[in-house]
């Protein structure tokens, strides 16, 4: 493990000019560009073909998380802009569905945008919603190093949190995007098929499907199994250490149903392709929460998956199908229907892959941990693979074009 956590992160830089970046996504989400990479092979498409492209009877993993309307924006008593932008729940282990579901009040843990000008006091926030209108108020209760705790009630306590988010909150763009939401960025930067509230961030490599690809998909003899990963703000997160090492991933929240583990197991020898780096950090962090669950017992409530674990010394590692009948076990026993736990799993150049065949992701920022992942996966390659995009006018970041990696 030694090595992998001296890796210098200057290695995984890349000149990024300003006009590369894709600021709004194209009118069509599956018209975008697709780089195909297979081992040493690169191409380009487009992403409406993949069905074609992808190997044979591949299981395509989707993350069903939904992006939350996260940035508030209140004014002080002296008409000071302050931002808050909530991330998670205060409460540890809280499962995101009851939070948001919670009425008034909450207790949140939020970044504060110019937090010096609210010295203290209460925020206050007039809401319009279903032609009633709602006084939303904010209280800083702790501030921490990275973040604060807010407290948030409104005057009519039988709406709950979600609903209030949604009435007052906007889209959480990228900072890197340069502008404010507009009112089509509530759709587009959503997928298709998102279902649970949680995520500050879009897993963008979705974005790219239309429910008639997915038909196509289908048609062509792949199948998709759906898990969810709330993406934190920690997703972006530059790494400013110089060796990755010294770097602290954020813990984000992972739910897996019953059922897709029972798909993976019967998919463990075709072609499992995660769409995103939030699919395959989770995907990837269930067969180490299957060796946790062996080496620490099934007694055990709560499942954190420190970003280490894989890098340590292990006793023996299960296959991969035998470390997801572990979780299927465990659910077994407590009869539930979904594990939950958090991860902080880092992958970086050196990491095993246990699950995951190839990956479809965007192109990601520089000296970023999602560049490690993706090297992880496809090695030096991923250097060519990003040079031929630039030569070649393709889009970068949330709103860009995409990739299929097939190592």
């Amino acid at each position: 493990m030694h090595d992998i956590k001296k890796i210098q992160i200057d290695e995984y830089n890349y000149p990024l000019p300003e006009h590369r970046i894709a600021r709004y996504p194209l009118a069509q989400r599956d018209a975008s560009k697709l780089l195909v990479v297979q081992g040493k092979v690169i191409a380009e498409d487009r992403f409406q073909k993949i069905a074609s492209l992808l190997p044979l009877n591949a299981l395509l993993i989707l993350n069903e998380t939904k992006v939350v309307q996260a940035r508030l924006r209140f004014q002080n008593a002296n008409g000071a802009a302050i931002e808050l932008f909530v991330l998670e729940p205060h409460e540890q282990n809280l499962d995101y569905q009851l939070a948001y579901a919670k009425q008034s009040p909450v207790v949140w843990n939020c970044l504060i945008g110019n937090s010096k000008r609210w010295k203290s006091g209460v925020l206050t926030l007039k809401i319009e919603l279903e032609e009633c209108e709602v006084i939303l108020k904010a209280e800083r209760l702790e501030k921490l190093d990275d973040h604060s705790v807010v407290q948030f009630s409104w005057s009519d306590p039988q709406l709950s949190f979600a609903e209030v988010l949604n009435a007052a909150g906007e889209i959480p763009l990228p900072p890197y995007l340069n502008r404010k939401a507009e009112p089509a960025d509530k759709e587009r930067y959503q997928t298709v098929f998102a279902r649970q509230d949680g995520s500050v961030a879009a897993p963008t490599a979705s974005l790219h499907f239309t429910p008639e690809l997915m038909t196509d998909i289908k048609a062509a003899g792949h199948d998709f199994a759906k898990i969810t990963l709330h993406v934190g703000a920690g997703t972006f997160k530059p790494v400013s250490t110089s060796e990755i090492g010294d770097h602290q991933m954020h813990a984000e929240q992972i739910v897996v149903q019953k059922t897709t583990l029972l798909q993976l197991i019967e998919a463990i020898e075709k072609p499992i392709i995660t769409v995103g780096t939030t699919s395959m950090r989770s995907i990837e962090s269930l067969y180490w929460l299957g060796v946790m669950v062996a080496e620490q017992g099934m007694g055990q409530r709560a499942f954190h998956l420190a970003q280490w674990f894989p890098y340590e010394e292990h006793r023996e590692l299960p296959d991969a199908a035998t470390a997801l009948k572990n979780l299927l076990k465990y659910l077994d026993l407590h009869q539930l229907e979904s594990f939950k736990a958090t991860t902080a799993l880092m992958i970086a150049p050196g990491y095993d892959f246990k699950i995951v065949k190839g990956l479809i992701t965007n192109f990601h920022l520089p000296k970023s941990t999602l560049l490690l992942l993706v090297s992880a996966l496809i090695g030096e390659q991923w250097k060519a693979a990003y040079q031929y995009a630039l030569e070649n006018d393709f889009r970068f970041l949330s709103y860009g074009d995409s990739c299929l990696f097939l190592p």
